[in-house]
């Protein structure tokens, strides 16, 4: 049986950039604190987590005074750094780059629409820890929609603004804004920004590609992993015999039956490691 790995597959910018900060914290201070899981990857995580890191909550700054707390990629609101502030935490920001170019242009959106009278909509995951810091960045005054039937809450006949969480799917965003330009009233302004990370979009059409090319595919990727889902739905629409796996001990010896080849490929909270984990268990069968 042929196993493939997918060399576009794993950790994107953001995430090396965060687990780097990581390291290097520990190499020096032998104990850092990560606001929520520093990637959706819970083998990932334990690996950390052996060097010292330790997965906190917001409930848990009242006891980190003097800690060294790491606001991980998906960055946070303006309150918590106020927080941290106040209660003596030394804080390391690994917000993503792109992320945080995306907290920008929301607060830039936010003030052009207050305005002319309008409302910001971001397409996003409601509770996700990117779109958490993203609505805080202006008090949550922002209008989250997560498909279609979430623009019920949208008001048409006022200007609208609307961007996405960076790991949204392009033709979500694109449906989504073609549907609001058709609801909007006639002379309303409507401003479509794709806020999208292309590091991460691209790899959709390039895993697709990938997934026809075998019989069976394994995707690779923590069970919280947002860009995960969508990720795996791209992988199963092109190949039905697609098994989401967050390690190679959820192998079923049933999805290889009749397989010729095997593609491995994952999220970009999948570290490449975990792929070829998963490559020797199946070599070993």
């Amino acid at each position: 049986m042929e196993i493939r790995i997918d060399d576009n597959s794993g950790f994107c910018f953001g995430v090396v950039r965060a687990i780097g900060e990581a390291e290097r914290a520990l190499g020096e201070h032998g104990e850092v604190y990560s606001l929520g899981d520093i990637v959706h990857n819970r083998v990932e995580v334990q690996r950390l987590e052996e060097l010292g890191l330790h997965t906190v909550t917001h409930a848990d700054m009242e006891r980190l005074g003097g800690r060294r707390l790491l606001i991980r990629a998906h960055g946070e609101p303006p309150t918590t750094y106020r927080r941290a502030e106040a209660l003596g935490i030394n804080v390391i920001d690994a917000t993503c780059p792109v992320v945080a170019r995306l907290q920008r242009r929301l607060r830039e959106a936010y003030t052009k629409m207050q305005t002319v009278g309008g409302s910001v909509v971001l397409l996003g995951k409601r509770g996700h820890a990117e779109v958490v810091g993203l609505t805080g960045q202006v008090n949550d005054d922002v209008t989250v929609v997560e498909g279609v039937d979430d623009l019920v809450a949208v008001d048409f006949t006022r200007p609208i603004y609307f961007l996405s969480q960076t790991t949204q799917s392009i033709d979500l965003f694109n449906a989504l804004s073609e549907e609001i330009r058709s609801r909007v009233a006639e002379g309303v302004s409507v401003t479509i920004d794709d806020t999208i990370c292309r590091r991460v979009a691209g790899r959709e059409a390039l895993l697709a590609e990938f997934s026809r090319g075998v019989n069976v595919v394994l995707f690779v990727a923590g069970r919280k992993s947002s860009n995960g889902r969508v990720l795996c739905d791209v992988c199963r629409r092109a190949n039905s015999r697609t098994y989401h796996i967050e390690d190679a001990t959820e192998i079923d010896e049933e999805w290889l039956v009749g397989a010729q080849s095997v593609g491995i490929c994952g999220a970009t909270s999948t570290p490449r490691w975990l792929m070829e984990d998963v490559a020797k268990a199946l070599g070993k069968r």
